[in-house]
């Protein structure tokens, strides 16, 4: 059986946007929320409370509020896939087509950094999307990433 194409999210961005953070594409879980790293285990929430004072246990759009206020804007780099579950290898690349970022640039000219999320949105980012701001590649944030939080914090401070 095939599985379905799945849709990601759209784009979460306020009005002062200057960093773009990317991911690859949202986790079944993330799916089935319509929120950006919903699963638990992903670090990602941990950095931003640590980074920008966002209370990591607050409702999903009051720290999506709060990001944005810092003129953080979150995405993935994948429009739409064929996933079987939600780790990025199981990305059928031959399916995938990636966002559009050409409108996102030109509305929110602010951005002009973008750092992404892992291995893996890093390298689709670099051979498939057109743009001249230099994008920087941060350790995953997914639990499964064998990397200590600090680790990943050092390495995250930049976003702020």
């Amino acid at each position: 059986m095939t599985e379905p194409m799945r849709v990601g999210l759209p784009p979460v961005v306020g009005d002062a946007a200057r960093v773009l953070i990317l991911g690859s594409f949202p986790s079944e879980r993330s799916l089935v929320a319509g929120e950006y790293y919903a699963n638990r285990r992903n670090q990602f929430w941990q950095l931003m409370a640590t980074l920008f004072d966002v209370g990591v246990d607050l409702p999903y759009q009051e720290r999506v509020d709060a990001l944005t206020g810092h003129g953080v804007a979150l995405w993935d780099v994948v429009h739409s896939c064929r996933r079987v579950g939600s780790l990025d290898a199981k990305i059928d690349k031959a399916t995938l087509t990636v966002n559009d970022f050409g409108p996102l640039f030109a509305r929110h000219p602010g951005i002009q950094r973008i750092f992404v999320n892992g291995l893996t949105a890093f390298e689709l980012f670099e051979a498939r999307v057109q743009t001249e701001i230099p994008a920087v590649r941060l350790p995953s944030s997914s639990g499964a990433l064998p990397m200590s939080f600090a680790d990943k914090l050092d390495r995250w401070r930049d976003v702020a």
